[in-house]
């Protein structure tokens, strides 16, 4: 009997320090995060950006352990899928280090799996991000010639479990605290402004996010001093989104502050350093009260449980 295999897709980290030359080469080498058509110049200019921002990068890691936890939770987030569905074959690849596509579908292909689903981990589509994914995937599918039936999911923003799981971990977080004592930020990955010109609809997917949490919040009684949202992990001197989560921060004196990742479902260097350590120091000078990160979902059952209804809803309207 045929056997559906579900894979997880997103960016990839560093394991170790040894590690984050490759990532960074990988990730800017990339014509959707790096915008230049010419091959060459584009690895030159990869080159040159890594090697100046080697030594910052390696700090970073350093600072949560020497490497990212993307990787580990989401191994342990495939146990629990494994664990929890055995009707179907969870596994994930990575697009800037291993396990890549390629050898993911390799494997597949071995097992003569001949059905897919691609599952993003990012709630809200970008071209920087889900279809830089989805193409290496396409990729690699063409150069070993392999022709399952394919299905994706590949935004989920406005999916309402999704939201509600958001909802349980703000209120995991404020414990037995008044919600009206805390100003609520909503801290997604910020985008150059010149991606949401050319037609990236990430930022839109982003602010309605905020708006149904908005709505469920309000619905639940979860009243918040205020809620804001911002952006973060800018780099370079050209134009990014905003506003900008170190500033929101850093303008809310003497406020509680209850910090939730949007755009990630993993933990990773963003969320454990730039929010966790920090944002926390900008949180210490603005006399913050109360400075929280909500964690990701990571290997949450609540979150294993969600991925799968919504690739048996995928599979049932695929089917009528």
């Amino acid at each position: 009997m045929s056997k559906q295999a579900v894979v997880l897709f997103n960016m990839g980290a560093p394991n170790s320090l040894y590690e984050v030359k490759s990532f960074l080469k990988q990730l800017f080498n990339d014509p959707h995060i790096l915008n230049i058509r010419n091959n060459f110049l584009r690895k030159i200019l990869a080159n040159f950006i890594a090697n100046k921002r080697l030594e910052d990068a390696k700090k970073n890691y350093q600072a949560i352990g020497g490497g990212s936890p993307l990787i580990k939770h989401t191994l342990d987030l495939i146990n629990t899928l494994n664990a929890l569905d055995s009707t179907r074959f969870y596994t994930y690849c990575m697009r800037y280090t291993p396990p890549f596509a390629k050898d993911v579908l390799a494997d597949l292909q071995n097992q003569n799996i001949d059905s897919l689903v691609f599952f993003s981990m990012y709630p809200q589509y970008s071209t920087t991000t889900t279809k830089s994914s989805l193409v290496s995937i396409q990729q690699a599918l063409l150069e070993l010639n392999f022709t399952p039936k394919i299905r994706v999911i590949e935004r989920y923003f406005s999916h309402y479990g999704y939201n509600k799981l958001i909802v349980l971990c703000i209120k995991e977080a404020l414990q037995n605290n008044n919600t009206q004592d805390y100003t609520l930020v909503f801290s997604s990955h910020a985008l150059p402004q010149s991606y949401i010109q050319r037609g990236d609809t990430y930022q839109q997917e982003c602010e309605q996010n905020i708006s149904l949490l908005k709505e469920i919040l309000q619905t639940e009684q979860l009243d918040f001093k205020q809620i804001l949202y911002s952006y973060q992990s800018k780099i370079g001197p050209i134009k990014w989104i905003g506003p900008s989560t170190q500033e929101v921060i850093a303008s809310l004196k003497n406020q509680k502050v209850l910090v939730f990742p949007l755009s990630f479902t993993i933990d990773n260097s963003e969320t454990d350093y730039e929010l966790a350590i920090e944002c926390k120091k900008i949180a210490q000078e603005a006399n913050l009260q109360d400075y929280r990160v909500i964690k990701c979902f990571n290997s949450r059952k609540e979150f294993a449980n969600l991925i799968i209804s919504m690739v048996k809803e995928l599979n049932v309207c695929k089917e009528q």
